[in-house]
């Protein structure tokens, strides 16, 4: 296409056009990430990420520069997941910035646009990395400057194939940059995100449809059954909502109404994260996940009880008894997340407070303890489902109080939390940067409501940095990094900085990697239970690490969180 100039109707076609194309590649750029831990993937997010937007500009009635740039901005900006989510967001709002007062787009202002977004990006990061996605988006913006420069009239096909060309060169030296990647083999998962959404870009300028087949299909290793029952009624938005997300994890998704709710399947290679939408929304019976490389079929015992137990052997049993059962007894899991649920939806109505508490959570005794300690509204997600900006905004706006607190409790969120905070006026909202759940708690239990919200915020601060974590997990893939060699299925401790610890048996590498973390300082160990491990196994760990500690403190208590079999703190 001879052109140098695109009008808004072009741009949101294009734009359209990058989404589809990371969408079609996101388990594709999942793979690519360092650490096989099964939780949630940066292809993901940023397919999320982007998606939030292009749902706003396909409804855009006036359609014009100004509009279309808008919609780009804010739904990407509110639709944010993960880190990379939020860097990605922050690229296209500082590209609208420069766009949305053009009437059309040339080889000049995309120049602009792109040093803008990247100017925009690397704000948004306090501590910005070498090798990572801004380090993509910095050598296009570069390229574009400088192929303007030689030429103010280049053609617009050439610029952005001369740049995608660029920042694919860029891409693959990232192993070079992070000595992380070059171990796993891999470069960027965030770069190489963008320079397929590019790719997108480019198709979409000159007309050419994504073909489906590019990516050969993937083979999931598990098939989920269930049937769900909604505590309440389930919007089509939800709805949408939910198979969007199962989408997002695997494939032949289907959600269809049944006299029982919802009868719910999908083909995915991460069970625990459908169960966990699931019990989120509601009730659960006839579950099963069916192996579809050896076929047979397991009945996965959600609650600790022989009645439900013995009717999901059964998969024409009615299992509405033993849930209802298993509801009644104390810290069953669907009634810790229903008790969760409705948390929001009470603080809403709570009287006026001058200071309010909003943390990311998943699990009904996390959940439980979170309430314990003050805090109004919880929003359910973490490393299996990261929460976007607008979960956060939404969960503040439910707490009535002059100010918030607000606990990421992960990593991947932090960034989220922190342009929630700066999207949200009426309110003071302070992001205390805990990257995980025990710093969430070591947070609210250092909380004095005699000091102010400054004073508390620089204490929290502070208290936080004592607290070392680690998470028992299993790997889904085989990698080497640092000096552990692993294997799919082994089992994992991941700590504050990386992989502690790599075994085959759960509580020895739980012992392994304390041994790592246990100094002669440390005074308390507290352990975590996740929803696969019963009181029975958590109890019987505690005494092999109080053997193993005897100057430590242990504490065990019910987390009930899916994926880690343990979450571990020392403090």
């Amino acid at each position: 296409m001879s052109t140098n100039s695109i009008d808004a109707q072009l741009m949101a076609k294009m734009f359209l056009a990058g989404a589809k194309n990371l969408e079609s590649k996101k388990e594709w750029i999942n793979e690519l990430n360092v650490f096989p831990v099964p939780d949630g993937d940066t292809g993901t997010n940023m397919s999320l990420t982007i998606k939030s937007a292009a749902e706003e500009v396909r409804h855009i009635e006036n359609v014009s520069l100004e509009t279309v740039s808008k919609a780009i901005s804010s739904g990407s900006l509110r639709g944010a997941r993960g880190n990379s989510g939020v860097i990605l967001s922050q690229l296209f709002r500082g590209c609208s910035k420069v766009w949305r007062n053009e009437t059309e787009i040339t080889p000049v202002n995309t120049a602009s646009a792109f040093r803008k977004a990247v100017e925009t990006a690397y704000k948004a990061v306090m501590q910005p990395k070498e090798g990572t996605i801004l380090t993509v988006a910095k050598s296009g913006a570069v390229k574009a400057e400088e192929l303007v420069s030689e030429n103010p009239d280049i053609p617009m096909e050439d610029l952005l194939r001369k740049v995608i060309d660029f920042m694919d060169e860029t891409l693959q030296k990232t192993p070079e940059m992070l000595p992380v990647l070059k171990e796993a083999g891999v470069v960027d998962s965030g770069g190489q995100g963008l320079v397929q959404i590019m790719k997108g870009v480019l198709n979409g300028f000159l007309g050419i449809e994504i073909e489906e087949e590019e990516l050969p299909p993937r083979k999931f290793n598990y098939r989920v059954e269930y049937i769900l029952n909604c505590r309440e009624h389930l919007s089509r938005e939800d709805r949408l909502k939910f198979v969007n997300f199962l989408e997002s994890i695997g494939s032949d998704v289907a959600a269809e109404r049944c006299e029982q709710g919802l009868k719910i399947h999908v083909n995915t290679d991460d069970p625990g994260a459908v169960l966990t939408y699931g019990i989120g929304l509601g009730t659960m019976s006839r579950i099963h996940v069916i192996n579809n490389i050896d076929r047979p079929v397991y009945p996965l015992h959600i609650f600790d009880d022989k009645e439900l137990e013995e009717a999901m052997k059964n998969p024409e049993a009615d299992t509405e008894t033993g849930e209802a059962a298993a509801q009644e007894e104390a810290g069953s899991e669907t009634a810790g997340e229903a008790a969760s649920a409705s948390l929001s939806v009470s603080a809403a109505n709570a009287p006026h407070k001058e200071v309010g508490f909003v943390a990311v959570s998943i699990g009904d005794g996390l959940g439980s303890i979170f309430h314990d300690l003050g805090v109004d509204s919880l929003i359910e997600g973490g490393q299996t489902m990261n929460p976007s900006t607008d979960d956060v905004m939404k969960a503040v706006e439910q707490v009535n109080a002059d100010t918030v607190f607000i606990l990421p409790n992960n990593k991947n969120i932090i960034l989220a939390a922190q342009q929630a905070q700066n999207l949200i006026h009426d309110k003071q909202i302070i992001v205390i940067p805990t990257r995980t759940i025990p710093q969430g708690i070591t947070a609210m239990v250092d909380y004095m409501p005699e000091k102010t919200p400054a004073e508390n915020e620089a204490a929290m601060r502070e208290e936080i940095m004592a607290v070392k974590t680690v998470e028992l997990t299993y790997a889904v893939r085989d990698t080497r990094i640092g000096e552990n060699v692993i294997h799919n299925g082994d089992i994992m401790g991941v700590g504050d900085h990386g992989i502690i610890a790599v075994g085959t048996d759960i509580d020895e590498t739980a012992v392994d990697s304390l041994k790592k973390m246990v100094d002669d300082d440390s005074e308390l160990i507290s352990v975590y239970y996740g929803r696969e491990m019963s009181e029975e196994k958590a109890d019987a760990l505690s005494e092999k690490i109080r053997a193993e500690f005897p100057d430590c403190d242990v504490e065990v208590n019910a987390g009930g969180q899916p994926i880690y079999y343990y979450i571990i703190s020392v403090e």
